[in-house]
């Protein structure tokens, strides 16, 4: 049985087109793109070509562009890179409703002396701007390291205001833009940030390739030891199959960017609305206007997430709770937790996460057992109201 794939912010499939373009470099075009040989050079015009469509898809320039594992590498790059090129005074800025691979090198950070600053967010998943002010003042060296959109809740973080402030502070400015990539309009030229981060496997490349975005004349410190690849900022043999890949897959996105942000935004507002129609005691978590399309986090209160997430696996829906990078934790979501989610809701949270392969059908068809699986669960609860739900099992 073929899933109904709702987990689109752990993982996207592999696109056709981005398939087709890799295979050759598997087999007949296999050389070492630093080779010296016409064989390896051949294959290093195709890493080239990769750069420059990964540059026009951010509006970079490709020496700009430095190919990575994926976007916890890129983040990890930037925040270790540049603290360690501040000195140990510099000061660490980030929020507390961070992917773990910017929480996780930050806290580090702290455990190494610096001082580290996590930002609160409001009950709709926003920044405090006004705690970003006052954690730059001061004149200490910072890096601010703010995601774009929130892999959790989808909410989308006024970034303009936030690098405006950061600049003001002559603060170092990084983003995670691992969401916003494919879904969201990247312009680098526009917005002055210094570093930004990108993950090929969340908009249809695979799993293995990510791309760092380092502004030209930002300092910062080689983090990857070993080779002189990526103009001596990566070492590393080049993982060429994937980069071409990722250079198809902007390619894709660009095409179909506006297109797939008025198909998404209206597949996840039938799929929110009836949801919320059909199961009292639901709720959207974050802010519903400021968001990626394709995201809707909910809170289905008395019950847990992890048994709504079984259920509907057993019928092959495919969900998430948050971050899969925290699958596994019976910890609720960092995330919901400090946006101030009631506890009657904070362990009930659902992320359902859309792509373009999505299809109305299989909105419907969640539709159409939610109800039941929320009844049900909220009946064996301790705490439920399975009175409240008048669905027929």
């Amino acid at each position: 049985m073929q899933p109904i794939y709702f987990d689109n912010n752990a993982t996207t499939c592999v696109a056709p087109e981005v398939r087709d373009a890799m295979m050759p470099f598997f087999n007949e075009l296999y050389g070492n793109p630093s080779s010296m040989h016409a064989f390896g050079g051949q294959v290093a015009k195709h890493v080239q070509c990769a750069r420059e469509r990964v540059a026009a898809f951010l509006n970079a320039e490709p020496s700009e562009i430095i190919f990575t594992s994926c976007g916890t590498e890129s983040d990890n790059m930037a925040i270790h890179g540049t603290a360690e090129l501040l000195g140990p005074q510099a000061k660490v800025i980030t929020s507390r409703v961070e992917h773990p691979a910017v929480l996780g090198p930050c806290r580090r950070l702290k455990d190494m002396g610096h001082r580290e600053i996590e930002l609160p967010v409001d009950t709709l998943g926003q920044i405090d701007l006004e705690a970003l002010r006052d954690a730059l003042k001061g004149g200490t060296p910072a890096i601010v390291s703010l995601m774009w959109a929130n892999n959790e809740t989808g909410v989308v973080f006024p970034l303009e205001k936030i690098v405006e402030i950061a600049k003001e502070a002559g603060a170092i400015i990084h983003t995670d833009a691992v969401q916003v990539a494919g879904k969201l309009p990247i312009d680098v030229k526009r917005l002055p940030i210094d570093m930004l981060s990108i993950s090929g496997h969340k908009l249809h490349a695979p799993k293995g390739i990510g791309v760092f975005y380092l502004r030209r004349g930002t300092r910062l410190k080689t983090f990857m030891l070993g080779g002189h690849q990526e103009n001596g900022r990566r070492g590393g043999t080049e993982n060429v199959p994937y980069i071409v890949g990722l250079g198809e897959a902007v390619d894709l996105a660009t095409a179909n960017m506006e297109e797939e942000r008025r198909t998404l935004t209206r597949l996840r507002d039938k799929l929110e609305n009836g949801l919320l129609a059909t199961c009292p005691d639901a709720r959207v978590n974050g802010d519903r206007v400021n968001r990626l399309p394709n995201t809707t986090n909910m809170s289905f209160e008395y019950i847990e997430g992890e048994a709504i997430l079984y259920h509907m696996s057993d019928l092959g829906i495919c969900a998430s709770t948050g971050s899969a990078c925290a699958a596994g934790s019976l910890e609720p979501s960092h995330v919901i937790r400090a946006m101030g989610v009631p506890f009657t809701a904070v362990h009930g949270s659902v992320r359902f996460s859309l792509s373009r392969y999505n299809t109305e059908a299989e909105v419907d068809t969640v539709l159409e057992h939610m109800p039941r699986i929320v009844r049900k669960l909220r009946d064996l609860s301790p705490f439920g109201k399975g009175d409240a739900l008048p669905v027929n099992l």
